[in-house]
């Protein structure tokens, strides 16, 4: 991905071809006259490009005012910074050839998790006095000028990498910056044309039994769909189980073959290191891999090196409706290629605190979340998978005796096998008594209180007012109990149809038959009063 564009090419070869990320920030490099804003106009929408001189004149009504250049680079930066924001390719046309000024745009990519790429003008002080001597508004630029930025220019040209540029295109000369074209390049992570159907599958964690039911279960033969679906793997398919290399045999080969998709979790990114000769700690499962993978030849472990070091952190699939990583992913990250994308993709964000079990309290950060895609993740163990504000978590504990579970995309329909047994016990169980312990965590203040938006599966989202919360805990924190434990109430007339005998509303015979037609083996029955029911739980 990195490296710099050399002038290798023979003279009858001259069309340089540029790539360039199709959402980066493009920084212009070059001495005033060098051609960055006839460049710029060439290859890029004018929309696309923020121009230092348009700033200037901004702010000030002269382009070529110097006193205000501090103004119109504040004024550049607000607006690169928010086309960033937006996902939108930015590209600065401006010297640039001082350190500081290209530290700052290097800065602002980062900040929106964007690829920083230089595209280099290297053209002599000849042409440039030149070309400033046919402009009305330079004709009198001092020679000085040019001569230190080019001396600006060249001091910086073996640096710009090691100063966070992911990518560096040196043109050097007119000729080779005439015959250049710039191609736009898809991210790695945008898989947008790619719109199913998918089958999304949770954290396998060395379960290689429980892989292949739940491929059966989905439909697929020996690791492909007859009906031409694809398998997204969310990672962590290692550690812990007792088969990691068979998990990866079938999950390699399926990716290998355009089968399947798959995303690295923390598990893989620790079993690359190892595979790298890194010191890592063999705790969490990699001990069990390690010993596996001992078993197995020197070719089949450095094809698992290869294909972690492939994989790439997030998808953005089917028309950007779809998101799939392997510890969540908020909006603003989506598409984004940057360590701190990477790492949110691979680990999460913890509040810093640790649990009673001495484990990182994770953010919750789906409670937040209010995206328009679909964000399919896994990572932390819940006991059952349960839809948040338009995300769902697929690590139901298989290697924890648990279930293996995967997402049908895009009916939204949940399929499971369970785990044959308990191959590895957790740190913290599955489940808990506490209130909400069935969805992996106890309740907490923050789940009900203040504004918030309820997703349902026939109205749609539901808003519940601050002041209506704040109602309905008052109510439910004085008379009510757990919802689980409240029995059921059946109706209070037999839901069978009106009886065709005169003078019977309802009559037990056709009662008694309606049930049976309905498979109702066993029919409970009460002494029937008119008027209210009450439950009383006592404990």
């Amino acid at each position: 991905m990195t490296g710099t564009t050399a002038v290798t090419e023979p003279a009858a070869e001259r069309t340089r071809t540029l790539p360039v990320t199709d959402l980066s920030l493009v920084v212009l490099v070059g001495a005033t006259g060098s051609g960055k804003s006839t460049f710029a106009r060439r290859h890029f929408k004018p929309t696309e490009v923020v121009s230092s001189d348009f700033c200037r004149g901004l702010v000030s009504d002269d382009e070529n005012d110097q006193s205000a250049s501090r103004d119109a680079f504040d004024v550049l930066h607000y607006i690169a910074g928010k086309r960033l924001a937006a996902g939108r390719l930015t590209v600065v046309d401006a010297t640039n050839v001082q350190p500081e000024a290209r530290r700052q745009l290097v800065r602002l990519a980062r900040e929106h998790d964007v690829l920083p790429i230089a595209i280099v003008l290297d053209v002599p002080e000849e042409v440039c006095a030149a070309r400033n001597a046919a402009r009305p508004d330079r004709a009198d630029m001092p020679r000085h000028v040019i001569r230190r930025h080019r001396s600006e220019l060249r001091r910086s040209l073996r640096g710009l990498e090691r100063e966070g540029f992911r990518k560096v295109h040196v043109l050097r000369g007119t000729e080779e910056i005439e015959a250049a074209e710039v191609v736009l390049e898809r991210r790695y992570n945008d898989l947008r044309h790619l719109t199913g159907p998918f089958d999304i599958v949770g954290d396998i964690h060395g379960c290689s039994a429980e892989l292949e039911a739940l491929l059966a279960k989905l439909g697929y033969v020996d690791g492909r769909h007859p009906e031409g679906r694809t398998a997204v793997f969310v990672g962590d398919l290692v550690d812990r189980g007792p088969d990691s290399p068979g998990v990866l045999r079938r999950v390699m080969g399926m990716v290998e073959s355009g089968d399947a998709l798959c995303v690295p979790g923390n598990h893989e990114n620790k079993l690359a290191r190892w595979l790298a000769g890194r010191s890592v700690r063999h705790s969490h499962g990699l001990a069990e891999t390690v010993e596996q993978l001992g078993r197995e030849d020197d070719a089949f472990r450095l094809r698992v090196r290869a294909f972690i070091d492939g994989l790439v952190s997030h998808y953005v699939l089917d028309g950007g409706r779809l998101v799939v990583c392997h510890a969540g992913l908020p909006e603003k990250y989506h598409g984004r290629t940057s360590g701190r994308v990477r790492s949110h993709a691979l680990y999460g964000e913890t509040t810093g605190e640790t649990d009673e079990y001495g484990l990182p309290v994770r953010h919750p950060w789906a409670e937040e979340y209010r995206g328009r895609a679909t964000v399919v993740y896994g990572h932390t163990p819940v006991p059952d998978t349960s839809w948040v504000n338009n995300t769902i978590c697929l690590d139901t504990g298989a290697v924890f005796g648990g279930r293996l579970t995967a997402l049908r995309w895009p009916e939204r329909e949940l399929v499971d096998v369970p785990a044959e047994r308990v191959w590895y016990e957790p740190a913290r169980p599955l489940a808990t008594d506490a209130p909400g312990g069935h969805q992996g965590r106890p309740l907490d203040l923050a789940d009900v209180h203040g504004r918030r938006v309820v997703e349902t599966r026939h109205a749609g989202n539901v808003t519940v007012r601050e002041e209506n919360a704040a109602a309905a805990l008052e109510v439910m924190s004085r008379f009510a109990v757990d919802p689980r434990l409240v029995p059921y109430l059946p109706p209070t007339m037999a839901p069978t149809p009106t009886s065709g005998l005169d003078g019977f509303l309802e009559h037990p015979a056709e009662a008694f038959a309606a049930y049976a037609a309905d498979g109702v083996a066993r029919v409970l029955c009460e002494e029937k009063h008119m008027g209210s029911r009450a439950v009383a739980l006592v404990c």
